[in-house]
């Protein structure tokens, strides 16, 4: 039998090497290559293990001429051209269901920081600064929670406010039937009428990019807090400030951001706006550098997971 190579582009759980090489894939790794060095040799693989380091559009598909399978250790595809790759043949697999867990506790954690002021009571403490009136904080219980996007990601969240007394509901234009225990399906104009939080868990793709800009926000019927674990834009930014500054929004909880760089380590620090100052000097905003599905757990699991669904379609 042919060997069938797998180019690891991106660093992952080493079981995902592991598992791959037993079920007799060779798998081979070259961390400093750049996208150009990639694609000289992408032609030589049955299939590519990447997370965001660069794009598989079609210019770099149409090279990897013997390509049956990209794993993506993560959720998001954006940095694939899948269409293109599905009518090439190349399967396109995911792991969101390995990090779904991280994602729904790390949205919940966010969430308790900001109604709580955990971020500014923390700091206050730490200088001896003793503020108990001025950090009281508002509960989640009665109130309403509107979800975008009920895939792994919104599901996970809704399973974690389950405990909390909150009313939570959930639109996604993609799914129907849905209602469960932890939530209920709705459309967007009850969304707009009755949140009083938003979590934004949908991918990014033309549709949703800067989804949630002035005009959206401004048709929630109340002042909302806005929890973005998603992609950073979904959110536009300075239409965000715009509406911290008018009170609409009373706060926000970003694990993303729109200046956030392709691979996701990094952001372009030279090109950080006014609106960024803005949100890292702002009491009522809670940031993290993209970690929501980022867990010692997840880790293992989404490798664990494209292992798995890999084994499935080319193994049985």
């Amino acid at each position: 039998m042919t060997t069938r190579k797998v180019l690891f582009i991106d660093t992952t759980h080493p079981v995902l090497t592991e598992d791959l090489t037993a079920l007799g894939f060779t798998c081979e790794h070259y961390d400093d290559f750049n996208r150009e060095e990639y694609k000289n040799i992408a032609s030589g693989y049955f299939g590519i293990i990447i997370r965001g380091k660069i794009k598989l559009d079609k210019d770099f598909l149409e090279k990897a001429t013997q390509l049956k399978f990209i794993g993506r250790v993560g959720a998001g595809m954006e940095n694939i051209d899948v269409d293109f790759a599905q009518k090439q043949g190349i399967s396109c697999i995911n792991a969101p269901e390995g990090n779904r867990d991280a994602v729904g506790e790390h949205a919940l954690g966010m969430l308790l920081m900001l109604l709580n002021n955990l971020r500014k009571a923390d700091r206050e403490v730490r200088k001896g600064i003793w503020i108990r009136a001025g950090n009281r904080g508002i509960e989640i219980k009665e109130k309403t929670i509107g979800i975008i996007g009920y895939g792994n990601m919104g599901g996970a969240f809704a399973q974690r406010l389950k405990g909390f007394g909150a009313k939570v509901l959930a639109y996604d234009k993609y799914k129907s039937d849905y209602s469960d225990d932890f939530v209920e399906e709705t459309d967007p104009e009850t969304i707009c009428n009755e949140t009083d939080i938003l979590s934004l868990h949908v991918p990014l793709t033309s549709e949703t990019h800067f989804m949630v800009d002035d005009a959206f926000i401004n048709r929630f019927k109340k002042n909302i807090y806005i929890v973005n674990t998603s992609r950073g834009q979904v959110l536009k930014t300075s239409d965000l400030v715009k509406n911290m500054k008018s009170g609409k929004v009373p706060g926000a909880a970003l694990d993303v951001l729109e200046y956030e760089k392709l691979s996701f380590e990094g952001i372009d620090k030279d090109k950080l706006p006014d609106d960024f100052r803005y949100l890292i000097e702002s009491d009522n905003v809670v940031l993290s550098p993209h970690i929501a599905g980022w867990t010692h757990e997840s880790h293992f699991k989404m490798a664990k997971v494209i292992a798995e669904k890999i084994r499935q379609e080319f193994i049985g």
